[in-house]
């Protein structure tokens, strides 16, 4: 990746939603190199996709909580992550190395919800847990080197 594309990265992270003609202005390009370099990216994998950034608190899910989970039975398949990518709470699921195989981040609304998750999580896929519950969020989501030195 090239200084401009980190440009163009930077500048969609920032609005997933800029038109070509305006982020060929804010980089210094033509319509059409913006569109081709966009592509290209698009293509090697850099650029995954684009999607809508949800205020969880407005659609009611104000806990926020990380649950590292490890099989009960060792010697059990590792498949926790197809036994809970039915579960919607689940926001992101993290193979780890440590003591837990993986942590998850979870979405509730209340600790009941929570306490019922985690019942729902300790059966699908019959491990145990430990939970950390987020008091606040200074920041999330940060994308590190898109801005160009």
């Amino acid at each position: 990746m090239d200084d401009i594309d980190r440009h163009i990265v930077a500048a969609l992270v920032a609005d997933g939603r800029m038109s070509y003609t305006d982020l060929g202005k804010l980089i210094g390009l033509s319509t059409s190199a913006v569109h081709q370099r966009v592509q290209k990216l698009e293509e090697r994998g850099v650029l995954r996709g684009f999607r809508a950034v949800v205020d969880p608190e407005a659609l009611g899910l104000s806990l926020t909580a990380f649950i590292s989970v490890k099989p009960i039975d060792p010697a059990a398949p590792d498949d926790v992550p197809d036994r809970l990518k039915g579960l919607e709470e689940v926001e992101d699921c993290y193979s780890v190395a440590g003591d837990e195989n993986y942590i998850l981040k979870v979405r509730v609304g209340t600790p009941g919800q929570l306490e019922s998750l985690l019942s729902r999580i300790r059966t699908a896929a019959e491990v145990s847990t430990r939970t950390t519950v987020v008091l606040s969020t200074p920041f999330e989501a940060r994308m590190r080197g898109t801005t160009p030195a």
